[in-house]
C-alpha cells in the first residue's frame, strides 16, 4: 500500500497527493476513471466500484415489495409529476389544495423520475437507492482523501449494512437527501480545511441549505461543529476565516432562502395551503412545528407531545443520554456506536500533537462532531421522534470508524494503539449481542457467533505487533466481520419486507418497540397504540404477521404482499395485521377510518377497491377534485389509485384548518370537488376536537348529501343533495 507523508510538527500524517506537475501527462479520463491514482495500488479503485455496485445491487434487491411505500409523499410526487406548480410548492394534488408539511426538494428527484418513467414504485424509489449510493461514494470519497483505501472501504461498508441506512435509502420520506446533502457538505469542509480556498465551503454552504430545503431546520444541526473546526484549524489567517464563514454564511441563506423567499412573497390566494401550519405561513411551519417544537415538544397542529428531557418518557419514547441505544432505537442504528465513540477518542488521542492545522485531526473534528451534537439531539428532543430519523448519523459513524481503524491499524505496534483498538472490537461484538439478545428468537445462533469472534479478534488485535502479517490480517478481518454481522443480518432482514406507511423500522419484527402516540406520522412501532395490546397488532389476538395479498391495501401496486394494513389485509377484511404494529381499533377495509380509536387512516392509507375506484373516476374530468377525504393517508390513497386529484382536509392528520367550511362550501357551490369520503369516525381528524374544521365540515357534508356506500367504504356525492336537507 502507498501512503502519503508530510511533516506536521513531530508526526507525519497522511495527505492527499498533490495534481500533476507542469508538463507531466495527464491521464486519460475513461483510464482515471477505471485506474484512479496514478500511485495506487491497481486494487484500490476496482473495489471503490466494486462497492459501489455491491450497494446499488443491495439497496434496489426486492425494491417494489414496498410499493408506494410512504402514500403521503408518494401522492405529492405523483401531483408534481402532473403539475409544475404542485412540482415546485410541493403540493399533495395536482389541483394544489395543500401541501406536505415539509420543504419539496426531497420530493423533486421523485417527480421528476415518474414524469420520466411513469408512476411506479420503482420509479419513486430507485432515485433514493441513487442517493444512498452517492452517500457511501462521499463518505468513502472524504475518508479515504487523508486516510488509507482500506479505511474508505470500511467506512462505505459501515455506511451500506447500517440496518436504518438500508431502510431508508428505499423509502421515500425526506431523510435520504437529508443525509446525502449532510455527508456531501462535511467532504467540502474537509477539503476546506486543506488548503483554505473558499469555494470549498462556499460548497458546503449550498449542500447545507439545499438540506434545509428537504428537512428544514435539521440540516443545521452540524453547523456549530463545522463552523468551529474551520474557524480554528483552516491554514489561513484568523480574518480570512472569519470572512469565508460569513460569506458562507450567506451562501446558505442563498441557497436555502430563495424558494422560502418565493413562497412567502406569493400571494397566499393562488397558492397551495402551507401543510403542517396553523397560519398558511412556511416560516410558521420551519420555527414551529419543524424546529422548535420538535426540541420541546409544544408543536401545534400535532397530536400528542414529548417527554422531557434527563430520562422523561413521552409519546415519542424515552429521553435521555441512553436514548441511541433503548429497546426503541438501539437496533436501527446503535451497532456500531460505542465503537465509533472509541475510534473518535482513540483518533484524537493520536493526533494530539499534530499542529493547528493537520487535517487528519480537522477530519475527526468535523465527522465526530457531527456525530455527537446530532446524538445529543436527538436524545434530549421532546417532541416528535422517530427510529428512521437515526439514519442522519449513519454516514458520520461510519466516516470516525473508518478514519479510527485506519489510524490505530498503522500504530498498532504501539500497546495503546492496539488496546484502543481491541477495546472497540470487543465493544461492537458485546453491544451486537446484546441487541441480537432482544430479539432471542432471531437467529439465535448468531449472537454467539458475534460474541466469539469478536472476543478472539480482539485478543489477536491485543497481540498484533508480534503477530506475523497473515495472522495480523487474519485477526483484523475476523474482527469486523464480528462487528458487522449483527447490522448485517438486520439489513438482509430488512431488504426482504416490504415498507408502507408513516412510521417504518428497520430489521426483523419485534426489533424496535416504540411506546404509542399519535400525531402527524406519529404512533408506535411495535409497541402499540393507546387501547391495544402490546405486541402492537391491528387488534388484540394475533403476533402481527401481516398477510397481504397481491393488489394488497393502501392503494398500492401490486406486490405480492409483505405486511398487511393494521387490522387488514390485502383484500380488504379485518383479519390481517401488521408487522409492525396497528392502529387502535383496526381499519375498514376500503378507505375508512375504524371506529375503534379515532386515527385510523393517519399512519397508512386505505385499500382502495375496483369498484370505488370506478365511482371517483367516473367523469373525474369534470371537477378539480374528484374527492376529499380528512386527512392525508386516505386522500393520498384513492389519489394513487385513481390517478386523479384528492383533496386533504387539514392536511397529514386533518387538524389544518383548510380549507375553511366556508371555503369548502364555496368549492362545492363551484362544482369542484365531486364526492366526500367518509372517514367513519366523526371527521374531527386525528385527535382533533369536534369543532375543528374538518368536524364542522364533516357535519355539514353528512347533513346535506346523499351518502352512497360502496362495499365497505361510504362517500357522499357532493352533486346530490340528501332528501329533506
Amino acid at each position: 500500500m502507498t501512503t502519503y507523508y508530510t511533516a506536521d510538527t513531530a508526526v507525519t500524517e497522511p495527505i492527499a497527493p498533490s495534481a500533476p506537475a507542469a508538463g507531466e501527462p495527464k491521464q486519460p479520463f475513461v483510464r482515471r476513471l477505471w485506474r484512479g491514482r496514478p500511485e495506487d495500488p491497481r486494487w484500490v479503485r476496482p473495489a471503490f466500484w466494486g462497492l459501489l455496485l455491491a450497494t446499488a445491487a443491495l439497496y434496489f434487491y426486492n425494491l417494489s415489495s414496498s410499493g408506494y411505500a410512504n402514500s403521503f409523499y408518494s401522492a405529492a410526487v405523483q401531483a408534481g409529476s402532473q403539475s409544475w406548480k404542485a412540482f415546485f410548492f410541493g403540493s399533495l394534488d395536482a389541483a394544489n389544495a395543500i401541501t406536505v408539511d415539509k420543504p419539496p426538494a426531497a420530493l423533486w428527484p421523485m417527480a421528476l423520475s415518474v414524469r420520466l418513467f411513469g408512476l411506479s414504485s420503482w420509479a419513486i424509489l430507485a432515485p433514493e437507492v441513487l442517493m444512498g449510493v452517492g452517500t457511501v461514494a462521499v463518505v468513502y470519497a472524504s475518508v479515504r482523501r487523508r486516510f488509507s483505501p482500506a479505511a474508505g472501504l470500511i467506512a462505505g461498508v459501515v455506511l451500506a449494512l447500517t440496518p436504518v441506512a438500508a431502510l431508508m435509502f428505499r423509502f421515500n420520506n425526506p431523510d435520504a437527501m437529508l443525509a446525502l446533502l449532510m455527508a456531501v457538505a462535511c467532504y467540502f469542509v474537509v477539503r476546506a480545511l486543506e488548503d483554505g480556498r473558499t469555494k470549498w465551503l462556499m460548497w458546503a454552504s449550498v449542500a447545507i441549505g439545499f438540506a434545509f430545503l428537504a428537512k428544514t431546520l435539521q440540516a443545521f444541526l452540524i453547523l456549530p461543529p463545522l463552523a468551529i473546526v474551520y474557524a480554528v484549524c483552516a491554514p489561513v489567517k484568523v480574518r480570512k476565516r472569519f470572512v469565508q464563514l460569513a460569506l458562507a454564511t450567506v451562501a446558505i441563506v442563498v441557497s436555502g432562502g430563495w424558494w422560502v423567499a418565493i413562497v412567502e412573497l406569493w400571494p397566499a390566494s393562488s397558492r397551495p395551503y402551507i401543510g403542517g401550519s396553523q397560519n398558511n405561513s412556511f416560516l410558521e411551519l420551519t420555527f414551529g412545528y419543524n424546529g422548535l417544537g420538535r426540541l420541546s415538544g409544544d408543536e401545534t397542529g400535532s397530536v400528542g407531545g414529548g417527554g422531557g428531557g434527563g430520562g422523561g418518557t413521552g409519546q415519542w419514547g424515552e429521553t435521555g443520554w441512553d436514548r441511541m441505544f433503548n429497546s426503541e432505537i438501539g437496533g436501527q442504528i446503535s451497532w456500531l456506536l460505542p465503537a465509533a465513540l472509541i475510534l473518535l477518542m482513540a483518533g484524537l488521542v493520536a493526533t494530539r500533537k499534530l499542529k493547528r492545522t493537520s487535517v487528519t485531526r480537522g477530519s475527526f473534528l468535523v465527522w465526530g462532531g457531527s456525530l455527537l451534537i446530532t446524538m445529543a439531539v436527538f436524545s434530549y428532543m421532546a417532541g416528535i421522534f422517530h427510529q428512521y430519523y437515526t439514519v442522519a448519523l449513519a454516514p458520520y459513524m461510519a466516516a470516525v470508524i473508518g478514519m479510527g481503524a485506519a489510524t490505530l491499524w498503522e500504530k498498532r505496534r504501539e500497546m495503546w494503539a492496539s488496546l484502543a483498538l481491541a477495546s472497540a472490537v470487543v465493544a461492537s461484538a458485546a453491544w451486537g449481542y446484546v441487541l441480537l439478545n432482544r430479539t432471542p428468537d432471531y437467529l439465535p445462533w448468531l449472537k454467539w457467533l458475534v460474541l466469539t469472534g469478536g472476543l478472539v479478534g480482539a485478543l489477536g488485535l491485543i497481540f498484533v505487533a508480534k503477530l506475523g502479517r497473515q495472522l495480523a490480517l487474519a485477526a483484523a478481518g475476523l474482527s469486523f466481520v464480528a462487528a458487522v454481522a449483527g447490522p448485517t443480518a438486520y439489513t438482509i432482514s430488512t431488504l426482504q419486507e416490504g415498507h408502507t406507511g408513516s412510521i417504518v423500522t428497520a430489521g426483523p419484527a419485534g426489533a424496535s418497540m416504540m411506546g404509542g402516540g399519535g400525531g402527524r406520522g406519529g404512533g408506535g412501532m411495535g409497541g402499540g397504540m393507546p387501547g391495544q395490546n402490546g405486541n402492537g397488532n391491528g387488534n388484540t389476538q394475533g403476533q402481527g404477521q401481516g398477510q397481504g395479498q397481491q393488489g394488497g391495501g393502501m392503494g398500492q401496486p401490486p406486490t405480492g404482499g409483505t405486511g398487511g394494513m393494521p387490522g387488514q389485509n390485502g383484500n380488504g377484511n379485518t383479519q390481517g395485521q401488521n408487522q409492525q404494529g396497528g392502529m387502535p381499533g383496526g381499519q375498514t377495509g376500503e378507505g375508512g377510518m375504524g371506529g375503534g380509536g379515532g386515527a385510523g387512516g393517519l399512519l397508512n392509507g386505505a385499500s382502495v377497491s375496483a369498484e370505488a375506484k370506478k365511482l371517483l373516476a367516473a367523469n373525474a374530468g369534470d371537477y378539480t377534485w374528484a374527492a376529499a377525504a380528512i386527512g392525508a393517508q386516505n386522500a393520498a390513497s384513492y389519489q394513487l389509485s385513481t390517478g386523479e386529484p384528492v383533496m386533504a382536509i387539514g392536511g397529514f392528520n386533518g387538524t389544518d384548518p383548510s380549507p375553511t367550511l366556508a371555503q369548502f362550501k364555496q368549492y362545492v357551490t363551484d362544482g369542484k370537488i365531486h364526492y366526500f369520503i367518509s372517514s367513519g369516525s366523526g371527521g374531527g381528524g386525528a385527535g382533533g376536537s369536534s369543532s375543528g374544521t374538518s368536524s364542522q365540515i364533516t357535519e355539514w357534508i353528512e347533513a346535506n348529501f346523499t351518502k352512497v356506500t360502496v362495499g365497505s367504504a361510504t362517500f357522499y356525492d357532493l352533486t346530490q343533495a340528501a332528501s329533506g336537507s
